[in-house]
């Protein structure tokens, strides 16, 4: 994983060595003197990423039909709640036609039946017609694409049936009692005309409450952007590094018409599930950073980060890290990394402008500032040599270079922290010391 530190702190840092470590070396040998200092250093994660939205949601059509109605437009901020669009769909108008004219026969006296023969045949028949409708409002249902929404249709249909279940299974237990001639014929009818009134009515309530869902309403607040995600059937919660796009409409299959906008085929045929439109939340953008698995133990929750984008060249963002992912992903480079969160706030050109808005989806590079040391011992990154695994530099004592071992702590990318086996003060080979041996003399 590359490493660099954001440009205010390089400059800090930098200033403060340049200021105390200039050459002093013969310039033939290469070999370039300075000093240990203190100052500021900071460690800095470099990740891709992405802008993401805070929510997203595509809006399907819940039925087959038309579109009779679509009142927003594309970029065009909605509540959440807000009727967006309405379906016109004949087989749920039918069926809730049907399901009214049964709930009025159901309601027109009992049930008319000469022996228990019959009793049982009309019992079947009622329970048949009951789990018909229940089977019709969860297909219904299932169609939506509002959780919510399909969750509240999903556990009406779920109380229906548990209501149903317990008349039927009081009309079932007074057929016994007439078979064992402890009530009458007509006890059990009137169970059974309530077991019928109750599916029917049922029946009414759910096949109206699948049309009332053809009012199409916004499940979050936001912004408009007509048709679905593009690629289809991605995890909307990564609208994020994905970014949007308009999904072509089933209705466009026989080609697009020159200048005409059809993300949405207006006035045309919707089948069940056809996206008409995506609200996409942006009152809070965030972000998705990769992160190596070599680096991701250095991160932190609120952990700070400067963030630049591709799209707005020269300005850079702030953010702070919300949380890490457990469990990995593969990443673009073929390693493993994990998903690092955040939260992005503004940023600001090179001028001091303030930077424009970013959109979800647009590619990042996010520094993540992992670690920082102040008032600490530090020194160029080039003065340090690696000798048998240990870190070394070349120090000068007397008038002669000596190899002295250091513990480094945090480390950027241009200047370290070293925390064992340098004092402020000390002079340093600082370049060339590739070129030094023991006991050569210092100038």
């Amino acid at each position: 994983m590359s490493r660099s530190r954001p440009l205010v702190i390089a400059v800090a840092v930098i200033f403060l060595v340049s200021s105390t470590a200039a050459s002093c070396g013969d310039d033939k040998s290469g070999v370039s003197l300075g000093q240990a200092t203190r100052g500021t250093v900071a460690e800095i994660v470099e990740a891709p990423g992405a802008v993401t939205a805070r929510a997203a949601a595509t809006v399907s059509a819940p039925a087959a039909g038309t579109l009779a109605e679509l009142r927003v437009e594309s970029g065009q901020r909605v509540s959440r709640g807000q009727v967006v669009a309405v379906i016109d769909s004949p087989e749920l108008e039918a069926r809730r036609r049907s399901a009214e004219r049964a709930l009025d026969e159901s309601s027109g006296g009992q049930v008319t039946v000469g022996d228990s023969s019959a009793f049982s045949a009309v019992r079947h028949q009622t329970d048949t017609n009951a789990e018909k409708a229940y089977k019709d409002a969860r297909e219904a249902a299932a169609r939506i694409t509002d959780p919510a929404l399909r969750q509240a249709l999903l556990q009406q249909v779920d109380s229906a049936k548990r209501q149903y279940n317990v008349a039927s299974s009081a009309a079932a237990a007074a057929l016994r009692s007439v078979e064992q001639g402890v009530a009458s014929l007509g006890d059990a009818v009137n169970s059974l005309s309530s077991a019928q009134r109750l599916q029917a009515q049922q029946a009414y309530e759910l096949a109206d409450a699948a049309v009332d869902a053809l009012t199409v309403r916004a499940p979050v607040a936001g912004v408009v952007q007509l048709g679905g995600v593009a690629g289809g059937g991605g995890s909307l919660t990564d609208l994020l590094s994905a970014g949007a796009g308009a999904a072509t409409s089933s209705s466009s299959a026989g080609g697009s018409l020159p200048g005409v906008d059809e993300a949405v085929p207006r006035g045309g045929y919707v089948a069940a599930g056809t996206p008409i439109l995506t609200v996409v939340d942006v009152s809070r953008l965030g972000l998705t950073a990769e992160v190596d698995e070599t680096d991701v133990l250095l991160v932190k929750e609120d952990t700070a980060a400067t963030v630049e984008l591709d799209a707005a060249s020269g300005a850079t963002y702030r953010a702070k890290v919300r949380s890490i992912d457990l469990l990995p992903t593969t990443s673009a480079r073929g390693g493993v990394s994990y998903k690092v969160r955040l939260d992005l706030s503004g940023g600001e050109t090179a001028d001091g402008a303030p930077a424009p808005t970013p959109r979800p989806g647009m590619s990042a590079v996010v520094r993540l500032e992992v670690r920082e040391a102040t008032d600490a011992v530090t020194v160029p990154a080039s003065a340090i040599i690696s000798v048998d695994g240990q870190d070394t530099v070349w120090a000068v004592r007397g008038d002669r270079y000596e190899r002295v071992p250091v513990t480094l702590g945090v480390q950027g990318e241009d200047v370290v922290q070293v925390t064992e086996g340098l004092d402020a003060g000390q002079r340093i080979a600082v370049s060339g010391a590739d070129e030094i041996q023991p006991g050569d003399r210092a100038p």
